[in-house]
Order: C-alpha cells, then structure tokens, then sequence
C-alpha cells in the first residue's frame, strides 16, 4: 500500500506519532485496527498481535511489511491498518495548522455556562491570549487560551467531553 492509498487524517496520525516520542500507539475500535511502532523490530509481532485481536493486515502486504511512511528525526513508524475500516473523526487539517492541546485532563467546556455562546466556532479570528475553552476538574475551572493568532479550522472535542492531558482539542491555521 503507497502512502498515497491512506486517508489525509490517518497520515496527520501518523506524522504526531513519529514526533511524539512514544515507542508504540495501538488504538482498536469496532474493525479498525491500527498499529503504529518506532521499533523496527516490532512490526512483525505488532502485526501478528493485530491479527491474533481480529484484525487484518493490509492487502497486498504481509506481517513484515509496511507502507511507506513520512520522514521524521527518529526511524518511521511501522504501521499495520485495514484500510477498508478508516473513519477517522479528525478535521482535514492543512500542512501549515498548528494543534492546540488541553494543559491537563478534565472536561471540555465550550463556552463560560451553560447556554452561554461558545468562545469560538469554526472559521472564528483568534488572537494571543484569547479565551479558547474551559477545562473542569473537580470544580476548579482553566481557561485554555489561543498561545498563536489565527483562524479556528476545527474543534476537535465535543461540549461536556473528558479529555486528557496533551490531547488535541483545536486545529488553527496561522493568520
């Protein structure tokens, strides 16, 4: 499978993963199974345990082979997907976006109360320092604000969402 074969958002996955510094990401849901390694060892026994929860491997590719990859500073991640189950909620995010992330877990609060407009749509201007979002954690409240200027390009979370530290919450293109 060429790289070209996967969806935009599974390619944005893949270059966050090769940035990260994380060793291995498994994520599973329904007959989506996507395996992603930076040890190159890995990817044989990745697959395999791919398989042995149900999913399948690419086809036209084998346990021990990959899909070209983007280039990054650490080796590219190994990657096993059945591409025909790709659904991925994420925005086509642009190569010049920056990912605004949550400071730490909680939940996600669009706007200031409840009823209250939301501090930004899509398509909304933001400025450094702009209110983006309220994040809850036992009744102690932390505005998220914009750290770029720019336009909001998606929101990533749903309104009363748990989110998790360093989980993405909105795609801005700079102005």
């Amino acid at each position: 499978m060429a790289e070209s074969d996967l969806p935009a958002e599974l390619l944005v996955l893949v270059r966050e993963f090769s940035l990260s510094g994380l060793r291995e990401l498994q994520i599973r849901k329904a007959d989506f199974e996507l395996y992603l390694s930076n040890d190159a060892s890995a990817s044989a026994s990745g697959a395999a345990a791919a398989r042995a929860h149900g999913a399948s491997t690419p086809r036209g590719a084998t346990p021990s082979s990959s899909p070209a990859l983007p280039s990054a500073p650490q080796a590219a991640p190994q990657i096993a997907i059945n591409p025909q189950s790709v659904s991925l909620a994420a925005a086509d995010i642009p190569p010049d976006a920056i990912i605004l992330r949550a400071p730490n877990l909680g939940t996600f609060y669009r706007s200031p109360k409840p009823g209250a407009p939301s501090y930004v749509e899509v398509g909304s201007t933001v400025a450094v320092g702009d209110e983006l979002c309220l994040i809850e954690v036992m009744k102690l409240f932390t505005g998220v604000r914009a750290i770029i200027a720019g336009r909001i390009h998606a929101v990533l979370i749903e309104d009363g969402a748990m989110v998790e530290a360093d989980q993405p919450l909105f795609v801005v293109v700079t102005a």
